[in-house]
């Protein structure tokens, strides 16, 4: 199950890294099927992150990968600091 996780994680690289992100596998609960991905560099201040996340890499392990039923995003600040 490693393997066929880290060969996906491998094919969407590309497309994150070229808009200066990179996503990294961090880990797989086989008990809930809930893999967890680190993203880096422009990943961490994008506000679409969690779009990408979710409706990009989420969709795409859960139709390659039997027995994914989500993604988390691990030592991702998904708060954004603004102040209005």
């Amino acid at each position: 199950m490693h393997d066929k996780l880290a060969t996906t994680i491998q094919a969407i690289r590309p497309a994150i890294q070229a808009d200066g992100g990179d996503i990294f596998l961090r880990g797989f609960d086989e008990g809930t099927g809930v893999v967890e991905v680190e993203l880096t560099g422009a990943c961490v201040s994008c506000p679409a992150s969690t779009v990408t996340l979710k409706a990009g890499v989420e969709r795409i392990l859960k139709d390659r990968v039997p027995g994914v039923t989500a993604v988390e995003a691990v030592g991702l600040d998904t708060e954004t600091a603004v102040s209005l």
